[in-house]
């Protein structure tokens, strides 16, 4: 079984900074790309960063400059640096992973519950 556990979310000003952190564990043989994605309401979830192995990264463009993914040595966990937020920045932050467990023979993405980011203005 796999779990990836988000922390980090929470109130903050406009202008203000967050750092997300996700956290993989269980029976996981190799992680590939791990990414955030956000969900504000009455939108569609839409990616934000992501990052692979190699630690090749891509991401959303109105997040470009503010926001950095980045990933531990071990690969197991990722972080959002989040800087001069803005309100619409304001969202549910879901860390998503591809991962290859023990048990199984291919890559399955799995998600975190969700992590709430509110930024006021």
């Amino acid at each position: 079984q796999v779990q990836l556990v988000e922390s980090g979310g929470g109130l903050v000003q406009a202008g203000g900074s967050l750092r997300l952190s996700c956290a993989a564990s269980g029976s996981i043989f190799k992680i590939n790309h791990m990414a955030w994605y956000r969900q504000a309401p009455g939108k569609q979830r839409e990616l934000v960063a992501s990052i692979n192995r190699l630690g090749t990264t891509n991401y959303a463009f109105s997040v470009m400059v503010r926001l950095t993914i980045s990933r531990d040595n071990a690969g197991n966990t990722v972080y959002l640096q989040m800087n001069s937020l803005e309100p619409e920045d304001t969202a549910v932050y879901y860390c998503n992973a591809e991962i290859l467990t023990y048990t199984s023979a291919r890559f399955s993405p799995y998600w975190g519950q969700g992590t709430q980011v509110t930024v006021s203005s």
